[in-house]
């Protein structure tokens, strides 16, 4: 594992990440919740994109691998500014977002504040407004209770362990929600979402599916596959979608 580097944000939080130079759109990973850049899907399309002379990019949100802060301190809002800081001054011109889990969530607002800088957009198991629709709407009231009088609960995780989710990461999700005004997505749209799934639900993906205004937009189930969604043939479908996205805008078609 080579040494990150690392980007100051205007916020003054320090965020690692891995530039690969290529040829573009430079495409960049948006890892999950919790998750880090040294995921098997990261650093698999990092593999991928240097075997095809590609330019990408991967990093670690603040409160998240070997960025700077802690988890507790974080939202999807801070995610965002961080997300935001790493493409605007380490990219130029197109790119394309591969969003997983909370970073298909990410994704979304990156393309929601950068719309001309999309090539295409790629979504792995997207879990957009899962703090309201997920976390919040399945709070027991004694857990919403806990919430405003500690400014924090625990929540178990069947992938790593317990959540802490505080009070700020509640209020910071109901202003960063993308299923309850417009959402357009002016780019060819990949949407990857296994049925086995126990964090994310075909549900979730077919609401974005149906919300979302996008000229070409396209949603693949995958029996059997998991949330983590990296076993070989789920990264080989990675791979196709984002050719997919690619091929389709240097052909022009949108």
């Amino acid at each position: 594992m080579t040494d990150p580097s690392y980007l100051t944000t205007p916020q003054g939080r320090r965020i690692a990440y891995h530039l690969t130079d290529g040829e573009g759109p430079c495409v960049v990973f948006l890892g999950g919740l919790k998750s880090d850049m040294e995921g098997t899907k990261a650093v698999h399309l990092e593999d991928w994109a240097r075997a095809n002379g590609r330019a990408y990019l991967r990093l670690d949100y603040s409160g998240h691998g070997q960025s700077s802060g802690t988890f507790e301190e974080g939202c999807i809002g801070d995610w965002h500014q961080d997300t935001l800081a790493v493409v605007d001054a380490l990219t130029e011109g197109p790119v394309v977002p591969v969003g997983s889990s909370m970073g298909g969530w990410q994704s979304l607002l990156l393309a929601r504040a950068r719309p001309a800088r999309l090539a295409g957009l790629v979504t792995i198991a997207a879990a957009p407004d899962f703090t309201e629709d997920g976390w919040w709407a399945s709070f027991t009231d004694a857990q919403k209770a806990q919430l405003e009088s500690a400014g924090r609960v625990e929540l178990p995780s069947d992938y790593m362990e317990p959540y802490v989710v505080t009070k700020r990461m509640v209020e910071d999700g109901r202003a960063h929600l993308v299923l309850r005004d417009d959402l357009d997505l002016p780019c060819s749209v990949r949407m990857l979402q296994g049925t086995a799934d126990t964090a994310v639900s075909v549900a979730t993906a077919t609401q974005l599916l149906e919300h979302a205004n996008s000229p070409d937009m396209q949603l693949l189930l995958v029996k059997d596959a998991d949330h983590r969604f990296s076993d070989g043939p789920c990264l080989g479908l990675i791979e196709q979608a984002v050719e997919d996205v690619i091929e389709t805008f240097k052909a022009g078609d949108f």
